[in-house]
């Protein structure tokens, strides 16, 4: 058995997957540094937890109640947003890689730094349970130089500034669960509090519309997706570098065009003119970005949903194929998101060698 750990910037979700794959229980404790929710399968409990460190001792103790000896896990799988181009694929948690971790913290400040407490969670919590982890951003290392340069110039493009893409766990496990019906040319939509697309060519990743960061695309739940950066650089003489980011990762997207909420659920249940304007919005852009795609595939054979959006709204899905409709009618899949899964699957054979 693996413990698989999703670590987001006020969050831990958590999942213990078996040898077949299979998830046995898993969890969550969501509200970290405020009024929390402690969820384990079908309980859940209000709770107060102020660091990510004291989740993660919350999720092992947790794991004792259930009956589970934390001696009997192979190890520990995290999920980290950002591998810069050092990590292309899963790699064991030594010393020297979460060093290399530390370095690539400026990549994504908001997640790193909690994925980072994490690991060291376990390192000193329960030292002798191995860990390992697998990157959201390693499905995209396959891409061209051309998809994932920016037009600027030589020097800045040396120091790191280029595409990268993220969801790469969500798009690889999409592409498992279709198997053999995986078609040739996909466009593969994750549609959740993040939002992206992928051009999927042979099972591998060509283009998509995350890039330096998990910001850009279309908007999100908080995040503002792609802005003129001439916009942005207005935004930050305004409101300082700190504040800009705050504004557009955390106050933009679906909470800033309806000054409502960012939850999508709510969003449907509104009546506000306001909420389904932001509706709207993000299905146009949805499938705006998912045409601009289609060239990089020389055509596409389907299209894919996934994510917590993606898979549940049949609406939002009808009205995306809508305005693909010039393209054909195309076969469209829904596929669960299962990165639990697809994490214990790339970092068993790692942690059991090791």
């Amino acid at each position: 058995m693996i413990l698989v750990l999703n670590t987001g910037s006020s969050s831990v979700k958590w999942a213990v997957i078996g040898p077949d794959g299979q998830e046995s229980i898993s969890g969550s404790i969501t509200g970290i540094g405020g009024d929390g929710v402690d969820r384990c399968g079908d309980t859940r409990a209000s709770v107060q937890v102020t660091t990510h460190a004291e989740a993660v001792a919350r999720v092992l103790a947790r794991l004792v109640q259930r009956g589970i000896n934390l001696s009997a896990l192979s190890g520990v799988a995290h999920r980290i947003v950002h591998g810069g181009t050092q990590f292309v694929g899963p790699a064991l948690l030594d010393a020297g890689a979460r060093d290399e971790l530390e370095r690539l913290k400026s990549l994504a400040p908001l997640h790193l730094p909690p994925a980072l407490a994490a690991i060291d969670a376990i390192r000193n919590l329960s030292p002798d349970l191995r860990q390992a982890a697998s990157f959201d951003t390693a499905f995209h290392a396959c891409q061209s130089e051309v998809a994932t340069t920016y037009a600027l110039p030589r020097d800045l493009r040396a120091e790191g500034l280029r595409q990268f893409g993220f969801h790469g766990l969500s798009y690889a496990g999409l592409c498992d669960r279709l198997g053999a019906d995986l078609p040739r040319r996909l466009i593969a939509f994750h549609i959740g509090a993040g939002v992206s697309i992928c051009a999927i060519l042979d099972g591998k990743s060509v283009a998509t519309t995350m890039g330096y960061s998990p910001l850009s695309g279309p908007p999100m739940a908080t995040r503002s997706g792609d802005l003129d950066p001439l916009a942005v650089l207005d935004i930050a003489r305004r409101h300082g570098i700190d504040g800009a980011s705050r504004l557009l990762s955390q106050q933009s997207g679906l909470l800033g065009l309806s000054g409502i909420s960012g939850d999508w659920l709510r969003l449907r249940a509104s009546d506000d003119p306001a909420a389904r304007f932001a509706i709207d919005v993000l299905t146009d852009r949805l499938a705006r970005a998912a045409a601009s795609l289609i060239p990089t595939l020389g055509g596409v054979d389907a299209v894919a949903f996934t994510g917590g959006i993606g898979q549940n709204d049949a609406a939002l899905r009808d009205a995306v194929m809508a305005r693909l409709a010039w393209v054909g009618a195309l076969p469209v899949h829904v596929v669960p998101a299962e990165e639990e899964r697809r994490i214990a699957l790339e970092c068993l054979p790692l942690l059991e060698r090791a």
